[in-house]
């Protein structure tokens, strides 16, 4: 199968899995979180999806609302996109954005700025 294809319907999940997780999931643990990306595998069936969230120390709780809404999930993915198979989904937390902070905040702090303008 063509890479374009596969990432083109990665994208199509990763679009109706955030609509979803926004719009329709009432699942507290679930609040706050952004779909960042989807994987696929090469037969399209399984799907790594990655998720972060702005709140500090919640990720194993997001990922256990994700997990615990997955039916729920693939019924719409089934509903909305016209695929021939729905993918198994498996929820990880993107660490990237984590990793952008530190290094933004190390880069501070080896270049603090002037206490003094002269």
């Amino acid at each position: 199968m063509p890479k374009f294809r596969k990432d083109r319907v990665a994208g199509l999940i990763r679009e109706a899995i955030a609509d979803i997780v926004i719009l329709k999931i009432k699942d507290p643990r679930v609040l706050g979180i952004t779909i960042t990306d989807v994987r696929l595998s090469a037969d399209l069936k399984t799907a790594i999806v990655y998720f972060s969230s702005l709140t500090d120390g919640k990720a194993e709780e997001h990922k256990q609302g994700l997990e615990s809404a997955q039916g729920f999930i693939r019924r719409e993915l089934r509903r909305e996109l016209d695929l021939k198979y729905i993918p198994e989904l498996s929820f990880f937390y993107d660490t990237a954005f984590d990793h952008s902070l530190r290094i933004n905040k190390i880069l501070k702090d080896l270049h603090p700025p002037d206490s003094h303008d002269d």
